[in-house]
């Protein structure tokens, strides 16, 4: 199906998908930038506060979420396949729990984040959730495939990174960290924001998927 046929089988009922997507991917990009603060954040009270900011923001896209799965029951016609649909707004939403679930373990272990790997993985985190963003907002009229494919590579990059920083680190921790209790809070940090990497490349896969039967 060729670009300039997409727009005629994209009814205007159907731009709700794209303005929740887009809603969703908006709430994702802010979440990567919010994590960067709070692990370059010294203040712990300041860091509270951020953290408090990153469960409202994740309360507030499985809002957008749930407004996904309603629309997708109450549409015939969607503008790209439900089972897509389903898949990413899922995936989506997998970014943002995992951002929420690294902040709550930062603040329940009382883990002081100033930790370079710590720090680089939020970096990563931040990059891979503003390429998502982009991507998403691509989907809404496929003008730009060279872009969207273009920002899909750097995901795949940004979590093939994400995973080198990861393996490193959990080897230097093991051969420096003498408090076992430290060393198991720490490997669980690293674990959630690599699985971070990992659900952007998700979302990117889906994406992928969803211009290869449309464009």
């Amino acid at each position: 199906m060729g670009i300039n046929n997409i727009g005629r089988i994209f009814m205007p009922k159907n731009r709700v998908f794209y303005e929740l997507f887009e809603d969703v991917a908006t709430t994702v990009e802010q979440m990567g930038q919010v994590i960067k603060q709070v692990v370059y954040e010294h203040d712990a009270d300041k860091r509270a506060s951020l953290i408090g900011l990153i469960e409202d923001l994740e309360h507030k896209n499985d809002d957008h979420t749930h407004k996904i799965f309603t629309e997708l029951g109450r549409n015939f016609i969607t503008p790209f396949d439900r089972e897509d649909i389903h898949y990413l707004a899922t995936a989506l939403d997998d970014i943002c729990d995992y951002i929420y679930a690294t902040a709550k373990k930062i603040n329940f272990y009382k883990v002081n984040p100033n930790d370079s790997a710590i720090q680089k993985m939020a970096e990563l985190i931040e990059q891979g959730c503003i390429e998502i963003k982009k991507v998403v907002y691509g989907l809404r009229d496929m003008k730009n495939l060279r872009q969207m494919t273009e920002g899909m590579v750097r995901v795949n990059s940004i979590e093939n990174q994400a995973d080198d920083v990861f393996d490193m680190s959990i080897e230097r921790l093991f051969e420096h960290e003498n408090d076992v209790k430290e060393l198991i809070k720490k490997r669980e940090i690293y674990q959630a924001m690599e699985t971070v990497t990992d659900k952007c490349e998700d979302a990117a896969n889906v994406i992928e998927s969803i211009i290869v039967k449309y464009a």
